[in-house]
C-alpha cells in the first residue's frame, strides 16, 4: 500500500504540472494567476517543490522541447490531442533537465494518460520518450544548429536582441533561462541590511548583500518567503535589485508630492515612502481597480501611508486634482521583455504586434503625465523591458518633441549608458533583471 500511495503521489505531481502548463500555453492564461490555483492543491513542500520546477522548466525550455519533439513525431497531433503533446514536453524537460532517473522519467509521464482518458496515446509517449533515449545526443546536436531553438526564445525576440545587441545578444538568451534568485528589500525604517542577514542566520537561512542595491539581500536557496523572521512585522519586501534602483535614484525627500503611476503592486510605492521614512507625499494610481487591494495590502503590511486610486494615467483629467508634482515616476507598461528568467510564459503572451501597440501607449502615458510635473521637477522613466523601441528609442523621441524635458544622466556602477540616453541592465547583470532608467528634467525654455 505504502508502494501505491508513492506511485499516486508522483502521478498527481505530473499531472498538475501538466494542467498548469496547458491553462498557460492552450488558454492563455499568465504564470502568476495558474502556478499559485495548481500548487495550492498540495500540502507537502517537497511536492509542490518538484511541480514547480516541473512546470517552470518546461515553460522555459518550450520552445527547444517542440523543436526535439517535432523530430520524434511522425506527424503532427491533432489540436485537441494538446495534452497529449504538453505530456510529451514535460517527460522531455525531465530527461534533459531534471534529476529524475531516466526510466522513470518515462513511465511516471507515461502513467499520467489514465487520467486525460486517453489509453490510446500510452504506446505514442513510451516511443516518443524512449526513441530520445536512444537517439538524443543526435537529436539535441540538430535542433540546437538554430538559435531559436537553442535558446527556446521566439524567433522575433532573437532577431530584435541580435540586432540591437550584436556582441552581447547569445548571453542574453542564455541568461533568460536562469534561474533567478530571490531578492528582499530591507524595509529600513524597521530594521537596518546587517539586522535582518544576522535573523536569517539566525533562523538558518543563507544570505548575502547584494552588490549594488543598498538594501538588497540575495538568498542563496529558495524558501517561503512568509516564513522569513520579520516578514509579518513589515521588515522586508521581496523585490528584484534593478527594481530596487527606481527610489535610490528619484530620491524621494519629506513632504515631496510624488506620482507613483501604474503602481500596482506597490514594491516601488512602498520603497518611495520608506526611503523618506514614510514623510513624502506619494499618490499610487493603477488602471486595473483589482489590483489595488495588493497595493494596500502591501501598504497595511509595512505600516505606510499613501494615497492610491484606480485610473488611467493616459487620461489625468479623470484622476488629477490640479497639484502639480514635484516628481513622479512612470513603469511603464511594457514588454516585460526583461524579466523572462522569473516570467518564462512572456516568451508565448507577447508577440511582435504586442510591441508597436506598447511603444504608442508608453509615448500617450509620458506626454500625459509631463504637464503635471513642476518646473524643475524630475520624471523617472522606468521599464523592465530590454528593447530599444521601448526605452532609448522611446526617450529619444519624447525629447525631440518636448523642448522643456531635459535628460539628467544617471551616474551608477550598474547599468550601461545606451547611446547616450538613459541605462539599461542587462538579464542577469549584478544578479538582476533586464531593466531600463532614464531620469528626465523639466527645465525652462
Amino acid at each position: 500500500m505504502k508502494r501505491s500511495s508513492g506511485q499516486q503521489t508522483v502521478l498527481n505531481t505530473r499531472f498538475i504540472a501538466l494542467k498548469i502548463c496547458l491553462s498557460v500555453i492552450e488558454h492563455g492564461r499568465s504564470l502568476s494567476q495558474a502556478l499559485p490555483e495548481g500548487l495550492a492543491q498540495f500540502s507537502d513542500r517537497r511536492e509542490r517543490n518538484f511541480t514547480q520546477n516541473m512546470v517552470l522548466g518546461t515553460l522555459r525550455w518550450q520552445i527547444r522541447l517542440e523543436a526535439i519533439r517535432d523530430q520524434l513525431l511522425k506527424k503532427k497531433l491533432k489540436a485537441k490531442d494538446e495534452d497529449i503533446n504538453q505530456l510529451i514536453l514535460l517527460g522531455l524537460y525531465q530527461i534533459l533537465y531534471m534529476e529524475t532517473p531516466e526510466h522513470a522519467a518515462v513511465s511516471e509521464t507515461v502513467g499520467v494518460l489514465p487520467k486525460l482518458k486517453k489509453p490510446w496515446a500510452k504506446g505514442l509517449v513510451n516511443g516518443v520518450l524512449r526513441n530520445f533515449l536512444r537517439e538524443k545526443e543526435a537529436i539535441c546536436a540538430e535542433v540546437d544548429l538554430k538559435p531559436a531553438h537553442r535558446y527556446a526564445h521566439p524567433q522575433w525576440i532573437v532577431r530584435t536582441l541580435r540586432k540591437a545587441y550584436p556582441e552581447q545578444w547569445e548571453g542574453m538568451l542564455a541568461e533568460n533561462n536562469q534561474i533567478a534568485p530571490l531578492t528582499l528589500r530591507v524595509n529600513v525604517r524597521y530594521q537596518s541590511r546587517d539586522a535582518l542577514l544576522e535573523k536569517l542566520a539566525e533562523a538558518g537561512i543563507e544570505a548575502i548583500k547584494h552588490t549594488v542595491a543598498p538594501q538588497g539581500i540575495v538568498l542563496l536557496h529558495s524558501v517561503d518567503v512568509a516564513s522569513l523572521p520579520t516578514y509579518e512585522e513589515g521588515g522586508f519586501s521581496v523585490q528584484d535589485p534593478a527594481a530596487q534602483q527606481a527610489a535610490n535614484i528619484l530620491a524621494p525627500q519629506p513632504e515631496e508630492r510624488i506620482l507613483d503611476a501604474c503602481a500596482a503592486p506597490g514594491g516601488k510605492t512602498t520603497h518611495l515612502l520608506e526611503f523618506s521614512n514614510n514623510q513624502s507625499r506619494v499618490f499610487a494610481l493603477e488602471k486595473e481597480p483589482e489590483r489595488l487591494e495588493r497595493l494596500a495590502e502591501n501598504l497595511y503590511r509595512l505600516e505606510l501611508e499613501a494615497d492610491y486610486q484606480a485610473g488611467d494615467a493616459s487620461q489625468p483629467e479623470s484622476w488629477w486634482d490640479g497639484e502639480l508634482f514635484d516628481k513622479i515616476l512612470l513603469d511603464a507598461p511594457c514588454s516585460a521583455t526583461g524579466i523572462i528568467r522569473r516570467h518564462p510564459d512572456i516568451k508565448w503572451h507577447r508577440t511582435e504586434e504586442d510591441i508597436e501597440a506598447l511603444v504608442i501607449i508608453q509615448a500617450e502615458i509620458l506626454t500625459a503625465l509631463w504637464p503635471l510635473l513642476k518646473e524643475g521637477g524630475k520624471l523617472l522613466y522606468a521599464t523592465c523591458s530590454i528593447l530599444p523601441q521601448e526605452n532609448r528609442l522611446q526617450i529619444q523621441q519624447f525629447l525631440a518633441s518636448e523642448p522643456t524635458a531635459k535628460e539628467i544622466c544617471i551616474e551608477a556602477e550598474w547599468g550601461e549608458r545606451q547611446e547616450g540616453l538613459g541605462r539599461q541592465i542587462l538579464p542577469g547583470s549584478h544578479g538582476m533583471d533586464g531593466f531600463f532608467y532614464c531620469l528626465l528634467e523639466k527645465v525652462t525654455v
